[in-house]
């Protein structure tokens, strides 16, 4: 201990007083103060050690667009997609933290090491404070602006705080947890700008050690404004770390020399990498926020990884580094908080599928994953480490919590008087559904029926999830009865408590598709009849009298998408753009035989890993039309699909619509 006799008493006076040591003397008084060190208030090194379950919404196998045949053995496992066997590729929509917790210490850290380990992480996180995470959707010949979930907005934008101190809290997690789930011989490239560089290389250097660095990467993007006030900022930052010295893979990229002295000769490229942004009319453009040009994650990934490597990003926005690692032959994990951006990632990943497919080479199968009702179990304060039965009576336990919750975030009040309802909402009564199961099709009809009994004439249902097969015949059933009836999904963003304050969370109603179904022998075709949806981002009127003369503005309100014009003499008009129920769908999706693959989870109890049926089934997606940022085309029917034998069959849809949001329906088909 070298600490000078002043120094001494000054410490001895703080402790005796019970006030905090200044931090400058903790080089002097611990052993295992990292050598770079950033300080804040609240700081702490501990991670998130929750381990939840992830489960297995959707397996994307084969990329068909044309009719399906009926494929031999041999032909099956030339494909190289899930028929093969081995390591499936990973989208998982989530908070990447309790995702990269439930990678590090659950099972599926065991499949990762199979795998051959995590060698390559590179991650973009957000880390402009005033971005706007709004984008613009086409519908029709216009577009409608589709604003941040108030999740992602908590998330990203008001995660800064004063001095970026709940920035650095939580990217310093992260990086720990992904340190932690590296190989020994892994890197992990970190894309930032001007505003958190010197933050985010503090935070590197006292995770992964200052002597671990590889390079301080500048990429020249070349566009942008200028300004008067200062040198006009045309790039970005990389920082490249390793997790061990001198056991990492690299392969220098070459470029062509531009130089009088070697012009046109090839040559390593240098830690400066002159590569242009997204231009508006280039091929790969999304349209998506923070959308990355391929060329820089291919230098990324080629130089360091090799084929069949297994790669990572834990904020993969619009999908730009899993769509590369696909088509270099290499396996991959992708996260993201936003549902958008898991859905725009997924159709990207399909087209990559297919551009591979038509070429003759090889791909591999992804399943989207989510932790579903585990996630929303562990923001209500259930230990997700206990059996099944014991969560579900804590679950139990909490039910008053629960429900103050989510009637707070709705404005309605809690009422104990008429059961089965939860609360009043002026003069609608409301009931919530379970935080870990789906609402059923008898609770709808027994709360419709005590509607009747209780002479209630308006009745709100909300829930996480709806069991298939409600159908708006159910609400036109309630009517006849004297019951207005509504079905509102319940958004994860009740779970934060400042949305709550601000009057932010947005209740939706559960969307309808409604089905044609057609024979041709024993093949079947799926059509697409009607899809409703009842969205609103904000009030057309609040909007028209906000908007100036001669303005015009695009607004979602009661399902439509409007546009809304003031003229000179302060008139206002609407024009609806939604002109037919076709412009809401984004995407769909077909699984022949529904319910032929189990949805079967692992979870750790009592130190031994036990797989448990959910009692879902995993939604195989085997044919699929969805519009692009270039062709908004949709087909309206899938192919014919021919089954191998008579029978009983379940058939699956999936629609997409243009916000992300899916809504599923199941029928039972006779295979004559």
């Amino acid at each position: 201990m070298q600490l000078s006799e002043r120094d001494k008493q000054l410490v001895i006076g703080c402790i005796e007083k019970g006030e905090s040591i200044p931090a400058r003397f903790r080089l002097s008084l611990f052993d295992d103060v990292p050598a770079t060190e950033l300080v804040w208030p609240g700081k702490t090194t501990n991670t998130e050690q929750t381990v939840l379950p992830f489960q297995s919404i959707e397996q994307i196998d084969e990329p068909r667009s044309e009719a399906v045949e009926k494929l031999d053995l041999f032909t099956m496992n030339s494909l190289n997609g899930r028929q093969a066997g081995g390591w499936t590729n990973k989208l998982i929509w989530g908070d990447n933290k309790l995702i990269l917790s439930s990678l590090v210490n659950g099972p599926l850290r065991d499949e990762i090491e199979a795998a051959g380990g995590l060698k390559l992480v590179y991650i973009d996180p957000p880390y402009d404070v005033g971005a706007d995470f709004s984008l613009n959707i086409d519908i029709g010949e216009d577009s409608v602006t589709k604003l941040p979930s108030i999740i992602e907005e908590v998330a990203y934008r008001d995660t800064w705080g004063i001095a970026g101190e709940r920035y650095a809290a939580m990217l310093s997690e992260r990086l720990r947890l992904i340190h932690s789930l590296l190989a020994d011989d892994g890197t992990i490239y970190v894309h930032c700008d001007w505003r958190v560089n010197a933050l985010v290389r503090f935070l590197l250097d006292e995770i992964f050690g200052p002597e671990h660095i590889l390079n301080h990467i500048a990429w020249l993007y070349g566009l942008g404004g200028s300004s008067n006030r200062y040198w006009p900022r045309k790039h970005d930052d990389i920082l490249w770390f390793c997790k061990t010295k001198d056991a990492y893979y690299f392969e220098a990229a070459k470029i062509t020399a531009t130089s009088q002295r070697m012009k046109g000769q090839d040559k390593k490229a240098p830690d400066y990498w002159d590569i242009p942004s997204i231009n508006n009319m280039a091929e790969e453009r999304i349209s998506y926020p923070t959308q990355k040009p391929e060329q820089l994650l291919e230098r990324i990934i080629a130089s360091s990884s090799q084929k069949g490597d297994l790669i990572a990003d834990f904020f993969c926005g619009s999908g730009t580094t899993m769509a590369v690692a696909e088509r270099l032959e290499r396996k991959w994990i992708g996260a993201d908080l936003g549902r958008f951006a898991i859905h725009t990632t997924r159709k990207r990943l399909i087209g990559v599928q297919r551009e591979l497919k038509k070429s003759g080479r090889s791909y591999r199968a992804f399943e989207i994953l989510n932790l579903g009702k585990y996630e929303r179990q562990y923001f209500l304060g259930v230990d997700p480490s206990q059996p099944e039965d014991v969560r579900g009576e804590q679950s139990r336990s909490k039910e008053e919590a629960y429900l103050d919750l989510i009637l707070t975030a709705y404005a309605a009040k809690r009422s104990k008087q008429t059961p089965p309802f939860h609360g009043i909402k002026g003069s609608t009564a409301v009931l919530v559904g379970p935080i870990d199961a789906p609402v059923t099709q008898s609770t709808v009809r027994n709360s419709v029926a005590a509607a009747k009994r209780l002479d209630i004439t308006k009745v709100d249902i909300l829930g996480f999830e709806f069991e298939m097969g409600i159908k708006p015949a159910m609400q036109d059933d309630a009517r006849e009865q004297g019951v207005t009836l509504a079905l509102r999904y319940i958004p994860n963003d009740v779970f934060d408590k400042r949305a709550i304050e601000k009057g932010q969370v947005k209740f939706y109603d559960v969307a309808y598709v409604e089905l044609n179904i057609k024979w041709q022998g024993t093949a079947v075709i799926v059509e697409l009849a009607d899809f409703g949806v009842f969205y609103r981002q904000e009030d057309a009127d609040v909007a028209a009298a906000q908007l100036r003369t001669g303005g015009s503005k695009v607004v979602v309100d009661q399902g439509q998408i409007v546009r809304l014009s003031k003229d000179k003499s302060g008139n206002v008009t609407h024009e609806v753009l939604t002109g037919v129920w076709t412009d809401w769908i984004d995407y769909w999706a077909v699984d022949f035989d529904y319910g032929s693959q189990k949805e079967v989870i692992r979870v750790i109890e009592d130190e031994k890993e036990k797989q448990i049926w959910t009692g879902g089934f995993l939604f195989q997606n085997e044919w699929q039309s969805f519009r692009t940022r270039k062709d908004r085309d949709l087909e309206l029917a899938c192919v014919p699909h021919d089954y191998e034998a008579s029978g009983s069959y379940k058939l699956a849809v999936k629609v997409i619509d243009i916000f992300g949001n899916d809504t599923t329906k199941v029928i039972p088909v006779q295979v004559p």
